[in-house]
This record gives C-alpha cells, structure tokens and sequence, in this order.
C-alpha cells in the first residue's frame, strides 16, 4: 500500500477556489517544510537552465545515484536520507520532500542530481517535459526541487531516489521493488490547461481525443462517465478483482481503435526512459493485456464550460493513469503486477 501527502497546489486555490476538498488548504509538515512559500527569495530568484547539466560520461541513473550516495556526508544524509521503508518513499509530492536541492547539495551534487533525472528521462525531449521546459513549474528552478534516497544504494542493497517538486513526483529504485513500474506511485503536470497547447502534456490531450472521436456512439455511450474519478491516492488504488471498471475496454474495440490506443500508452510514456516503459508494458501483459486496459471520459457534474472532459483515465488490472485536464494538468500513476484470481 502506498501513502501520499495532501499536495497543497496554489492553482488550485486561487481565490479560494477548492476543487470539492481534493487538494485542500491543510498541509502535512512533511510538506510544509519544502512548500514553495518557504523557500528562499535568493533561490527563487535563480534562473532555471535550460538544457541539463553536461554529462562528461553516460551512465545509467542507478550508478549516478550510488556516485551521488557516496559523495554525502552524514550532515546531508541525515536530512535527506531515510529507510528503505519509510512510507513517505511511495508518497506523491507538489514540493520539495523535505529540504531543497540548492541548501542540500553542493555544486558538484547539484549536478549529479540533474543527471540523474535527465538519465531517468528518455530524450532531451522527455527531460523537457518532466521538467516543463526547464521551469520546474511552481517551483521555477532545479534548485527548489527536492531529491530524497530511501535506503541504500550501494551493495545491491534496496533503494529508491525520489525526485519531488510542484507538479512532480518521479523515482527510480533500481528494480528494488521489481512487481511496481517506477518503483511506485508517480505524478506530473502543468499550470495551463490541458486544452492549451502551452501546456507541456497537451499532445497527451490531443492523443487520447483521438480516440474519442473514432469511437462509435454505442462505444462513446461506454467510454462516458458522468462526475470524476477524484485525485491523489482514493483514485489511484487498484479496484478488487471483479470489480467493474468504468469506460469502453480494450476487447470492444476495433483493430483501428486498439492501434489509437496504443498511441495513447506509447504517449503517455514518452517522456521516460525506454527500460521503465517497457516494465510498464510488460505489467500490462503479465496483467491481462491491453484488452483489459478501459477507457473512461469525466466531466464534472453541473459543469458550465464549453471543454468537454475534465478527465480521462486508463485503468485495468494493477493499472490507474488518471489525467485531469482541467483547471489545470495534475496526472497521478500507479501501476504494479498483481495477482491473478
């Protein structure tokens, strides 16, 4: 079971705007403590790169993390390391964990971190997006970003590197936890819309209404689920076996519509690196295959604006991809092999 923090999102409390009490105004100290408000107006003013730091050698993001590991002193791990099972390891975050990379590390891990998450992406282009064109989103620079390592990464020991800041939660656990794609739970977005090209994930958008659009009514009848699935962890748990599952499944598509769907999965995986999808496809396999994988459009209840969907969602067997579109991107990820009945 995993755990996530109540992430406090400024966007979606502008002007005391409180989307139905999913992200609320009371925040845990676990997330007050690297909330953006308390970050340093000299950190804040620091402008975000706009390409990676160099890397003098490629090597896999595990070895980066264990070069990183062995470089702290035990000052710096005692704020940001903890054990391999604490629960704040499978927790989503919309800020730094617990301390900033810029008042944790030093020049040469500053850069060592950014490695890591560039080799955790699958291009430049991937690096882009998860970082959102460099900006880091609400927490503007690399620096306001935190990074946390759970265990120990040395020894074959279990690990996981946590990478948390606004609108981010990625990982990598070196197959520690070889059943969970990622080595848990993810989340990513952006502040404008998912309709808005400005938005970093809007071809994600563009990709999954194109599968709408091919859907036939009986199909769109299906696939249409009226209200939302809801955010943060209730709507990323996996459903009991049996349990039916909202929206049109794979099985009753067409050989076309199957093809547009696997756009969608080769989409939303596009921005990680290619050893992490391909965990994420072989789950699905081990769980049943894409034929078990539905389909869902939300729109909110009573809803007054012209956008037709507010979300939409993958799910299946030990499989959630929940994307809301609107006011604003937030996207959560929980996949994981599960047992058959």
């Amino acid at each position: 079971m995993f755990e996530m923090q109540k992430p406090f999102c400024p966007e979606c409390n502008e002007g005391g705007i409180d989307r139905r009490g999913f992200i609320g105004a009371g925040v845990s100290s676990v997330l007050a403590a690297g909330a953006l408000g308390s970050v340093p107006a000299t950190l804040r003013a620091q402008q975000p790169p706009a390409q990676p730091a160099q890397q003098r050698q490629a090597k896999p993001a595990e070895a980066l993390i264990q070069e990183l590991f062995t470089s702290m002193t035990d000052e710096q791990k005692q704020g940001v390391v903890f054990p391999f099972n604490d629960r704040r390891r499978r927790g989503m975050f919309n800020a730094a964990m617990t301390r900033t990379i810029g008042t944790t590390f030093n020049q040469a891990q500053q850069e060592l971190c950014q490695r890591i998450l560039r080799a955790i992406a699958s291009s430049d282009e991937g690096y882009a997006k998860l970082t959102r064109n460099g900006t880091f989103d609400g927490s503007r620079t690399f620096n306001n970003c935190g990074v946390n390592i759970f265990g120990n990464p040395t020894n074959n020991q279990q690990f996981a590197w946590v990478f948390t800041g606004h609108h981010l939660t990625v990982r990598c656990d070196g197959n520690s936890e070889p059943n969970a794609a990622f080595g848990g739970p993810m989340y990513y977005g952006h502040s404008p819309d998912g309709y808005s090209n400005r938005n970093c994930f809007f071809y994600q958008t563009r990709s999954v209404l194109s599968v709408f659009d091919a859907l036939n009514e009986n199909q769109r009848r299906q696939a249409i689920v009226v209200g939302d699935p809801g955010e943060m962890a209730p709507s990323i748990k996996f459903r009991r076996a049996g349990q039916p599952l909202p929206g049109v499944a794979g099985r009753d598509l067409t050989a076309d519509q199957k093809r547009l769907v696997e756009t969608v999965m080769r989409d939303v995986l596009s921005p990680y690196r290619r050893e992490d999808a391909d965990e994420v496809m072989q789950i699905v396999r081990e769980n049943g295959g894409m034929d078990r994988i539905h389909l869902a459009f939300y729109r909110d209840a009573g809803a007054n604006d012209a956008s037709r969907w507010h979300f939409w969602r993958l799910e299946g067997p030990g499989f959630v991809w929940n994307y809301r579109v609107l006011p604003h991107v937030h996207t959560y990820v929980n996949i994981a092999k599960i047992r058959q009945a």
